[in-house]
Parts: structure tokens; sequence; C-alpha cells
């Protein structure tokens, strides 16, 4: 199967030297050139000559704003003429010599880059080229595309990370691809091995990788690593579409693997007894007004980074604590050189598995000017050599995109890929980096923002807690805090139609920008909340914190409507940003008392509770005595019913142990419908 590249009825053809070639000889081939614009077509200007040759010597193909010519770069006269803003156009389709070169000359008049290239022969994608500052030479040779060719890109988003953390589960490599060749790619055929010890052959069918597109993609046969410990995992493309690879020389990527431990889940220990709470870090470790915090995926390093307010002026810091809450704990605290525009009043941190972490900007315009709206996530390296380092003067961010105003937390979901919620216009944004920048850049191009606008999410009005969010294993579901309507909605990513975005007044070249629409939503929890902010979820069980009433509220989410299960009532005075510790336990940032605190349960649970297997629902709950179970239970079916501290009161039949719940004194129960499945809180209140 093959992917031309088809050229839409009613482009605009580029006016050439050269006539319309039908057919070109078996010697040649045929060439067309696509000139994507940016938000400012009229400043740019570009030329063919063959190859090497200066601009104006040997023209073959000129285009766009001719005023601005092969020496306007960077004068910024503005002067009108060329192209009309965010369009593509082409060239007449010319015969030119198979091995010939050719220089595409790129003259940018302002100075800041932004028009795109791509080179397609005989109906396929060869080459493109990104115009960056005031211009540049992009040299390209004509040759045929191979049919089958996937080069080996790596791990997207991992220029300045050689390793990932896996855990000591089994473990499906993922490799970044891209198609060189004519042909969809449909399958890949791998080989990897570790430290150059034995080889294991897989293959990756199910794919649909168009030519000149890449994909992440999961290599089918798992790996558990032995023990803890740096392993070099050596992946190589052996075929494609069952086939040589007829590129080979591209084909492998070698990275190391951190291996440790995986984060125990003891969440169901918190659904009873009174839990007990440890001071990690405060003040004398540079904590202040802090808004959220998250862990290093590298779990065995258990280290924590917290985000401070500061001022919009100043920009936010951060505090990074190692080992921490461990007797050797260590803290440092870092702000960036550019905090202030990158990093201006944090509402959320959230960290990659490729070690890379986003923030997301407080601020209505990330410069500061009061006119348009020009803000959005930040993406940093965790790396210390590069985090709050010099880079040339534009702080040591790695990508920021500005979308998003008055940004009100951030979720990862994969890769550079994390969700933003918006307080300006009230939208869930999902923005993937794609590849970074390096330190200090400002290349955005290949970024997507897409904007999901069925429901309208409310930032707090004093713009003091924010709203965060956070995806499920499942990497399906987001979990979106909606502070402003007092409640918890959430979103099946994998739904919805898209269509064009609106533009902001202050934009930027993207690959993609659009609107996506019909998705399928739902309300999770629309009572008993005050203010939210921070959010967990992991299987069943939601965790959400409470800035009005400093409590976390514990929800079974196994239906939704979720149910209320538990409250766990904290000694914060304004609990923000809540994030699980490498021991399963949670944490929390106290915004008002400048502090980090980690939750332990209550030492009298035995993990009676497995939210995992929870099947059943009770009401009412609260309940008067009045006990309901869905779906209803069979006649010949026991019933456990348990005090608070997991004791056993009563096993019976479910008629019997609806009258001895009629008799019951107020406070907390559990009831359990079989040894198999989970005890469910019920709240007694007479």
């Amino acid at each position: 199967m093959k992917k031309i590249y088809r050229i839409l009825v009613g482009f605009m053809v580029l006016c050439a030297s050269n006539d319309f070639h039908a057919q070109c000889n078996a010697n040649e081939a045929e060439v067309i050139i696509e000139i994507v614009t940016d938000n400012y077509g009229y400043e740019g200007y570009w030329q063919l000559t063959p190859g090497g040759n200066a601009c104006g010597v040997g023209t073959i193909v000129t285009g766009g704003n001719a005023l601005v010519g092969c020496n306007g770069g960077g004068i910024q006269l503005q002067q009108p003429g060329g192209y009309g803003n965010n369009q593509s156009f082409f060239t007449d389709p010319v015969c030119y010599t198979i091995g010939s070169s050719y220089t595409i000359h790129y003259v940018d008049e302002y100075g800041d880059g932004g028009f795109q290239f791509n080179v397609i022969v005989n109906g396929f994608q060869l080459n493109n080229f990104q115009g960056t500052g005031e211009g540049g030479a992009y040299t390209f040779v004509v040759n045929e595309a191979p049919q089958n060719d996937v080069m080996a890109l790596g791990w997207i988003n991992s220029t300045f990370v050689d390793s990932r953390y896996v855990a000591d589960q089994p473990h499906q490599f993922k490799l970044a691809v891209f198609n060189k060749g004519t042909d969809t790619v449909e399958s890949i055929q791998f080989q990897y091995s570790i430290a150059g010890g034995t080889t294991v052959n897989s293959s990756t069918d199910g794919l649909s990788i168009p030519n000149f597109e890449r994909s992440v993609v999961t290599i089918s046969t798992p790996w558990t690593a032995p023990a803890t410990g740096i392993y070099d995992v050596t992946i190589r493309i052996t075929g494609v579409n069952g086939v040589n690879d007829e590129f080979p020389q591209d084909n492998e990527y070698t990275i190391a693997y951190e291996a440790g431990p995986s984060r125990p889940d003891i969440l169901n220990q918190y659904l009873t007894g009174t839990p007990s709470f440890e001071v990690i870090a405060n003040s004398s470790d540079m904590i202040s007004s802090p808004t959220d915090l998250d862990f290093h995926p590298a779990l065995n390093r258990n280290e924590l980074w917290v985000t401070n307010e500061g001022t919009a002026n100043s920009g936010g810091t951060t505090v990074t604590i190692y080992n921490a809450g461990q007797p050797n704990q260590d803290a440092q605290f870092l702000q960036d050189g550019n905090a202030w525009h990158f990093m201006s009043l944090p509402t959320g941190i959230a960290f990659s598995d490729n070690y890379n972490f986003a923030t997301s900007p407080g601020v209505f315009n990330a410069n500061h000017q009061p006119t348009n709206p020009f803000t959005g996530p930040t993406l940093w390296s965790s790396d210390p050599e590069i985090y709050a380092q010099p880079s040339g003067g534009n702080g040591s961010h790695i990508d920021m995109l500005h979308q998003s105003p008055y940004s009100q937390g951030v979720a990862w979901e994969r890769d550079n890929a994390f969700w933003l919620m918006d307080g300006y216009s009230g939208d869930v944004v999902r923005y993937d980096f794609v590849d970074d920048h390096n330190p200090g850049n400002d290349d955005h191009s290949d970024a997507t923002i897409r904007r999901y606008a069925d429901v309208t999410i409310g930032r707090d009005p004093q713009g003091i807690v924010p709203s965060h969010l956070e995806m499920d294993e499942s990497k399906t579901w987001l979990y979106v805090v909606d502070h402003a309507n007092d409640r918890v909605i959430r979103i099946n990513t994998t739904t919805g139609t898209s269509g064009p975005a609106p533009q902001m007044p202050q934009t930027e070249v993207v690959a993609e920008y659009s609107t996506v629409t019909n998705y399928t939503w739902e309300t999770v929890v629309n009572t008993g909340l005050d203010k939210p902010c921070g959010i967990i979820v992991k299987g069943n069980l939601m965790f959400v914190s409470d800035f009005g009433t400093n409590e976390i509220i514990t929800y079974n989410i196994s239906s939704i409507p979720a149910t209320e299960i538990n409250r766990i009532e904290t000694p914060a005075q304004g609990i923000m940003g809540i994030a699980l510790a490498p021991d399963g336990k949670i944490c929390y940032v106290d915004h008002i008392g400048n502090q980090v605190v980690k939750i332990s349960p209550a030492e009298n649970t035995v993990g009676i509770l497995n939210a995992e297997n929870t099947d059943s629902s009770i009401s009412p709950n609260p309940s008067n005595g009045q006990l309901n179970i869905y779906p209803k239970p069979k006649a010949e079916t026991a019933i456990e019913l348990l005090n608070a501290n997991g004791k056993l009161i009563s096993k019976s039949t479910y008629n019997e142990i609806q009258r001895i719940a009629n008799n019951l004194e107020s406070g907390v129960y559990f009831i359990r419908v079989n040894q198999s499945t989970a005890p469910i809180k019920w709240i007694v209140q007479h």
C-alpha cells in the first residue's frame, strides 16, 4: 500500500521558468516543492538554485515577497506583498536529473524564521526544511524514495536523557520510528539485546505509518530486569512489512534503562483508621507558597520536586528534595534565569517517564503585557546540568507553547504530551511538544495542540487555588478538577472529532492546532466539595484535596457518579497539590503553611480493603440505617458487616443484614458482599 502526496484542488501554483512535464525520462524524477507559511507570510522570500550556488546565482524558481530579496533578512521594514498567512503553495512539477543537487535559499525579513519547505519527489516526500532566524540555505539531492525504509529515531523527546526507568515487572520497549519509504508501514521486525547479551526477536503488526511520518511503536516481546541497576538496551529494526529494510544504516538505537522497584499500592489502607502526618520539608528548605509536587519517575532515587509560586515578575522556583523523608535528605532550591516568562506563577508540575517535566504558568501573558493572552505549558529537563543553568540568555527551558493563559494544572500522558486546564477559555487542552528544541531555543513548529471545548471548566475567580488534572492508568480517562463549579469531571480522550481551532490574538507556528468536539465526558463528583484542587487517580480510587476544608476526600470511581468513601482531615492550612511517593504514601503541599507533608496510613489497618475488586455499590450512603446493595446479591450470598476497624460484626444473608443494619448506631461501617470483593465504606447517621 502506498501513500501518494496529494495536492488539493484550488492550490496556488508558483510562477516558474520551467514548463510542465507530464512524464519524466528514465534518469529523471518529478520534483515539487511545497512552501508552508507562518503567521506572517509577507516576511518570507525564497529561491531555488543549482546545488551550492549563492542566492541570486543561476536562479531556477523564486517565490514570496520579492521586495525582501536575497539580502533582506532581518531588516524589519514590513514591506507588503508575498504570500498569505498560514497557507501552502506548490511549485510546478519539474523533471530533474536523479543525483543532481539543488539549494533552497530562504530569507526572513523580520528575522524570526517560520517558513517550512517540503521536497516531494515522484509524489512522495523526500526532505523537509524548517526556516529559522533570518533564513538559510538548504541543499537536497534528487533521489527516488525507497519502497521500504524505516529509520530508528530512538525515543521521541529524549534528546538530553539517555535513560528511562523500568520497574520490576515485565516491560515492553517503545521505539520512535520514521517512515522514509513509499510503502505504508504495516509491520516492523525487531531484535533487541541487553548489554550485548542474547538477541530477542520480535515483530509488531497492525501498524499504519504513511510516508514521511513517524510513530512510537511498542515492541511486543517484553523484558523483565533481573535486578536493580543500569542496563544498556540495543534495539535494531531488521525488517519492514516482512522484507529487508533498504537502508539499514539508520536502523539501530541504544538507550540505558534504569531498573528499580515499582510503587506499592497501599491506598486502600487510607480508607479506615486515623493516619499520621510527617513534615518532610518546610521554609528552612526554601519551601515558599508551594502549589504542587511530583516525584521523579526513577522511583529508586526518591527525588521529590516542588513548585513554589513566587511572583509574576520574578517567576516561580523549584525545590528538589533528594532522599525525601529519609535521614540523609537534602534539598536544592533553584530558579531558572528566565523564570519570569517560563515559570511565572506555576500552578502545577508533572513528570514524564523520559525524565522531562512540564509546568503550567498561571499568568495571562508570559511577557507580562496586558493586551494579548499569551502563555501555556513549559517543558524542562530534570538533568541538573541543564535545568536552571545558563543557555545563552533564553533560560534553560527546552520547549514552551502559548495557547493557554492562566494555566491551572498539568498532567502527563506519554513522552512529551501533557494535558492542561486552560483557565482563560475554560477548555481542557492537550499539548504534545514532540521533540524539544534544546535549552533556550524557540522552535515550536513540530508541536500539536488539541483544544477540548465541549465542557467549560472554571478557575478560581480569586486566582489562588489551581485546578489539577490526572490521567488514569489506562491513559483513556482524563480526570479534571473544576474548581469554580466544585466538581470533578472526566474526559474519554479516545473519543471526539477534530476541527479547526480558534487562534489566539498572538500565535505561533505549530504542526497542528485543532479543536476536538463531540467527545465523551462525565461528571464524576458534583457534591461535597468546597475548593477542590489536587487529584490522584489509581485503580478504582480517586483522592481529591480540598483547599476549603483541608481534607483529602476519597471516592470509589468503579461507577459514575463516584461514591464518597472517606475523608482524611489534614493539619494543613491551605492544602493544594497531592502526589504518591515511591513507597505508595500520599504527600501534599501546604500553600499557606509552607510545608510538604507525607501521610502514613493508620497502624491498625491490615489491608482488608482492595478497591480494585469492588464491583458493588451501596445506597443510600450516608444512610439512616436503610441498606440497599447493587446489584442485588443472590439469596445464598454471605454478606459481611464490619466496624470501622475492620472487625467482623455479622455475617449473614442479605435480608438478615438489612434487619441488623436498621438497628446500628451512628458511625462508620464496611459492607463486604463476599470474600473476593472489597468492603465498601458505609456511613450511618441517625
